[in-house]
Parts: structure tokens; C-alpha cells; sequence
């Protein structure tokens, strides 16, 4: 229940009244203070314990970061470049005359050339004989389907 007097109090300023106290400020301070060169002193006996129960053995070699690639097949850095090298040997291939077998005298001509030749002697044909030859099971099997006069 509120009662009169209760109703016409001051409202409170909403702030604290008084500053804060040097001395628990001066404790915290020196409580941080002393946690603080705790954890330093036990960083630094840390580093010590552990260089000299895990030595770091010798010094990395020079070539340790050298590069190494992945397993094929791998990655293209520069696929326009490699596409545009491989069109130009392949063009360079079927442009240009060369050895394929040397020692068997087989050779490599343009592919202009190559059509002209085959328009002028034509494609290579087989007789009947040797066609009858190279599959004797077509032959038979067409032999068998054939009526009897």
C-alpha cells in the first residue's frame, strides 16, 4: 500500500552519489598487476622447460620450401596458353612434311597434299576374293542364309 508520503518522495537521480574508492581501486590495480608478471614468469619458464625437453633438431635445409607438384593430373594455370600451343602443333603437324619412321622411310605430308593425292589415284579397293578372305565368317554365314535352287 502506498501511503502519501511515499508518493511525494524525490525521485533518485538515476547515478551514483559518491566517487569510486581509491583504495579498492588501488587493490584491483595491483591484483592485475601481479596476475600479469604470474603469467609472464610462467610463459618464460615455459619456453625454457620445452627447449630443453623437445629440442628443435637441426636447422631446416635451404631446399625444404622448394615446390612440390601434385600428383597428375593437374591443374592448368594457363588454359588459353596451353590450348593455343597444342592448336599450333597440331597445325604445325598437319601443315608441314616430316619423319614418322625414319628407318622405315615412313613420312609425314600436309594434309592439302594428301587430299590432292587421294583425289588424283583415288581411294585403294579390295577384289571380291580378298574381301571373301579377310572375313570368312561373313562369307559363310551369308552363304548359309542364301536359298538352295
Amino acid at each position: 500500500m502506498v501511503t502519501e508520503r511515499d508518493s511525494h518522495a524525490a525521485p533518485s537521480p538515476g547515478y551514483e552519489r559518491s566517487d569510486a574508492s581509491p583504495k579498492s581501486l588501488l587493490k584491483f590495480g595491483i591484483g592485475l598487476f601481479l596476475i600479469l608478471v604470474a603469467c609472464i614468469l610462467g610463459m618464460k619458464w615455459m619456453f625454457f622447460y620445452f627447449a630443453k625437453v623437445q629440442q628443435l633438431g637441426p636447422p631446416a635445409s635451404p631446399f625444404e620450401n622448394a615446390r612440390v607438384l601434385p600428383p597428375q593430373p593437374r591443374l592448368q594455370v594457363h588454359p588459353k596458353l596451353d590450348l593455343e600451343k597444342y592448336l599450333e602443333s597440331e597445325n604445325r603437324t598437319l601443315t608441314t612434311y616430316g619423319w614418322v619412321d625414319k628407318q622405315n622411310g615412313v613420312v609425314r605430308i600436309p594434309i592439302d597434299r594428301a587430299m590432292d593425292l587421294l583425289l588424283e589415284r583415288g581411294l585403294p579397293a579390295r577384289s571380291a576374293a580378298e574381301g571373301a578372305a579377310a572375313h570368312p565368317t561373313e562369307s559363310a554365314s551369308q552363304t548359309e542364309s542364301r536359298p538352295k535352287p
